[in-house]
């Protein structure tokens, strides 16, 4: 009985090092986590329909003007003022009990994860983020889906490779397959879900990153096409490029979409700070409290409810005059800061693309009425300015450019769209080298900016996945002879330090291999030397990360 019992380990334990030693496994990996990345976004977008539903009697408020809300008739409009009330009530103190992490935009908390924790990411952020972002846009809240998806994924894929002890140098790639996937099912858009997570959560490029990404990206994007079928998150009409006397324009809609993508990451962190300044209760509190503006903003602009992408499309397909227009701009920029600020849970993506497009479009319905004779279409400004405000807030000009292409399945405007893009990335990045996700974690004295290719390849990396083990047949004493490095005078090192930590040490014993042991007076594991740091540098190369 204890041999049939016994029997499964064996195969068990090669299994495991199937998926974690080798490049075959990590492409099941990727597979598998593209499959729940699928399958979370259409989970997620359920949620948020059904919460919004609940609330409005429709799936989507945004579009609808100031109507009242089909379940509670008798509180008319002032339903509105009552939503992001309520919705605060259920996800604050979830947030503020199981996982603080989950408050704010997501892609920030992810990209800290891979630059200085090896991917490590608590596996409860997946959960709670998914309610959290649910209830606070389906109440109301003025934000996107798709920095809680890339947080979900993220977590999920950091999840796998934590139970399954797979090195850090592989648990970021987890991480990013989990971002990639969750970006190219929500936007239908497998392409941009790879440089997403290789432009802004890697924040490299590398052969086998690609690699994986594609994998996961490609699988996460046929999952949620078998469960929900066409999912097209935004329907936009045909454009072209009239002559190339319009390029100008462009341009110039490029600058300015520059500096106010720039603008709206400082506005939202303003409007943070003016909300900690202000508020002294508890934090779980604090998105009740705070919906009481959120509502009576809501109140006065109804199209701000949600992620708001059925306003999107009007505004590109030309239902609005120049003046409102404006105020979707300026709306959309206080309202998504006021949820943030007030402790809600969203992305920033999204609202980035509606800034842009309503933005894009007022510049194009001016830019007509000034140059009547060169026939300008208004929402081909539109389109360009969603990609030109986003490039401008995130420095991520080769997402920016995928995505719009990717929404609209159309090349004709690949010129305009390019060099608005790079105008706008160039001019934003002049202005500040923090983009809206570094900012975020500027403000909390985390530099990514600061750090060199060195820095981020070894800060997650720890002792024990890069000191040489000790032979078992071995006494732990080897001599110089034998070619190994010998134990110096600076130990012993633990297997969980971090290999950024002890370059000094190792500086200082050059040649010499320090002892690495589980306590100080435990056994000898193994030793780690200066070339051993190297000779992981050189591997790390082929992942994107050094």
């Amino acid at each position: 009985m204890s041999a049939v019992a016994a029997a499964p380990r064996p195969a068990l334990r090669a299994l495991h090092r199937a998926l974690v030693g080798t490049r075959p496994g990590l492409v099941g990996l990727a597979v598998i986590i593209g499959v729940g990345a699928g399958v979370g976004s259409v989970l997620f977008h359920e949620l948020i329909l059904g919460v919004t539903w609940l609330v409005t009697g429709r799936e989507d408020y945004s579009g609808a003007g100031r109507v009242p809300t089909e379940h509670l008739p008798a509180l008319g409009v002032w339903f509105l003022l009552v939503a992001p009330v309520l919705g605060g009530l259920v996800y604050g103190p979830l947030v503020q009990r199981f996982a603080p992490e989950a408050r704010g935009h997501g892609v920030p908390e992810v990209m800290v994860a891979v630059a200085r924790r090896g991917g490590r990411i608590p596996a409860t952020v997946a959960g709670v983020k998914a309610l959290a972002s649910g209830i606070c846009i389906g109440t109301g809240g003025s934000v996107g889906r798709e920095g809680p998806i890339v947080q979900i994924g993220s977590a999920l894929g950091s999840a796998i490779g934590q139970w399954l002890r797979v090195p850090s140098t592989r648990l970021v790639l987890m991480v990013a397959c989990g971002a990639a996937g969750g970006i190219s099912a929500t936007f239908d858009a497998p392409i941009s879900g790879v440089v997403f997570g290789l432009e802004l959560i890697l924040r490299s490029f590398g052969a086998e990153a690609f690699g994986v990404l594609v994998i996961s990206s490609v699988t996460a994007n046929v999952t949620a096409e078998l469960i929900a079928g066409d999912r097209a998150i935004l329907t936009l009409p045909h454009f072209e490029l009239g002559s190339a006397a319009q390029l100008p324009l462009y341009a110039l809609l490029g600058l300015l979409a520059g500096l106010l993508g720039w603008a709206f990451a400082r506005i939202l962190y303003r409007i943070e700070d003016v909300c900690d300044a202000v508020w002294r209760g508890p934090e779980w509190l604090r998105p009740a409290v705070g919906g009481l503006l959120l509502g009576a903003l809501l109140l006065a602009l109804p199209q701000m409810y949600g992620v708001g992408y059925p306003v999107l499309e009007g505004a590109i397909e030309g239902r609005y005059v120049f003046g409102f227009l404006l105020l979707l701009v300026i709306g959309k920029i206080v309202a998504a800061s006021l949820t943030i600020g007030i402790g809600g849970s969203g992305g920033v993506f999204a609202p980035s693309l509606f800034i842009g497009g309503t933005a894009g479009t007022a510049f194009g319905v001016a830019a007509a009425a000034a140059f009547p004779a060169l026939h300008l279409d208004p929402g081909a400004f539109g389109l360009v300015g969603m990609a030109a405000v986003f490039a401008g807030a995130a420095h991520a000009p080769i997402t920016a450019v995928l995505i719009v292409f990717e929404l609209t399945g159309d090349y004709a405007l690949i010129l305009p769209l390019m060099a608005a893009v790079v105008l706008a990335t160039g001019l934003s990045h002049l202005v500040s080298r923090d983009d809206i996700y570094t900012l975020k974690l500027l403000r909390r004295g985390i530099d990514l900016a600061a750090d060199t290719p060195t820095d981020e390849a070894l800060r997650w990396v720890t002792v024990g996945e890069v000191m040489r083990p000790l032979d078992p047949a071995d006494d732990g004493g080897a001599s110089p002879a034998d070619g190994r490095p010998q134990p110096g005078a600076g130990g012993p090192l633990t297997p969980d330090t971090p290999v950024h930590d002890v370059l000094d040490l190792l500086a200082a014993h050059r040649g010499a291999g320090l002892p690495v042991r589980e306590t100080p007076d435990g056994p000898l594991l193994g030793t780690l030397a200066e070339h051993d740091v190297l000779d992981h540098l050189r591997g790390v190369g082929s992942t994107g990360r050094g």
